[in-house]
């Protein structure tokens, strides 16, 4: 081999290794950016957890997003009712899931069972920067777990803003939910990257590698859908929602909350309004 021929094999693998090298740091980033990991938070909602009579479930699996054990941990909520429905509550980013146990104990009070749990690197579950497909094996898992615990039951899925995408995800590819609830959720990251001042028109896709493209998926769900966005809402864009609902499949219904924030706009629904808008989701199916 020539010395200029060695060079240029050098220079090319040298820059193989530099493009893999920035591709992997700008994964690294964008899922800390997205996820933002954290175990605080709870001394707000300590009072609460307190007074809330739930159960801790632990779901152990072969991951093979890692090719390792992983452990979640999960928040169990039962109904009074033997027969109740149950749901699975995917939250947002940030906090954990007991952080939303409010938000739970509300389904909880409308004659649910509800199961949440932290995906990895959240709470006491396995401790990795979370990433979009370890997310989707992690709610796949907790799936699962209800379907061998309670196989009688309707099951519905219930996801909170990056939650919603991973609620979405779940009920493209499984066939045995009864209805799916999404509050506060987008179409994209791209999407809510577009609206951020100063940021939204660089030309971000092809660079992107936690998608959670929700809106591509949505009409690939095969059962009802529940779409809850606040107006006041200054995180997601209540037109984000709208647009999230519009790319789903009938049966659908949108319930838009006048001055819903972020984190409050199932609370602000009042509770007949819910149980009826919830119950007319169980009967579509």
């Amino acid at each position: 081999m020539s010395k200029l021929r060695l060079f240029c094999c050098c220079l090319l693998m040298g820059l193989v290794i530099l493009l893999l090298g920035g591709f992997a740091w700008l994964d690294e980033k964008q899922r800390s950016w997205i996820f933002r990991p954290g175990h605080e938070n709870l001394a707000a909602a300590e009072r609460l957890i307190q007074q809330i009579a739930y159960q801790d479930v632990w779901i152990d699996f072969y991951s093979h997003q890692t090719n390792a054990q992983e452990s979640l941990h999960g928040v169990w909520l039962p109904s009074k009712r033997a027969d109740a429905p149950v749901v699975l509550y995917l939250h947002g980013a940030r906090w954990p899931v007991l952080s939303g146990i409010w938000r739970m104990q509300r389904l909880n009070e409308l004659g649910f069972s509800v199961l949440g749990i932290d995906y990895r690197g959240f709470g006491q579950s396995s401790g990795y920067m979370p990433s979009e497909a370890m997310a989707y094996e992690d709610a796949a898992q907790a799936w699962q777990w209800l379907q061998i615990h309670h196989p009688a039951q309707q099951r519905f899925i219930y996801g909170h803003s990056l939650g919603g995408t991973i609620a979405v995800d779940l009920a493209a590819r499984v066939q045995d939910e009864q209805g799916v609830i999404l509050e506060a959720t987008f179409p994209s990251t791209y999407e809510v990257f577009v609206t951020l001042p100063k940021w939204g028109r660089i030309p971000v896709w092809p660079l992107l590698t936690q998608r959670f493209d929700a809106g591509s998926k949505i009409a690939s769900m095969g059962s009802p859908v529940l779409v809850i966005h606040g107006s006041a809402d200054k995180t997601i864009a209540s037109h984000l929602g709208q647009k999230l609902f519009d790319q789903a499949a009938e049966p659908k219904r949108y319930l838009p909350v006048i001055n819903g924030t972020h984190h409050n706009a199932m609370m602000n629904i009042p509770a007949g309004d819910l149980r009826a808008t919830l119950q007319q989701l169980m009967d579509f199916h």
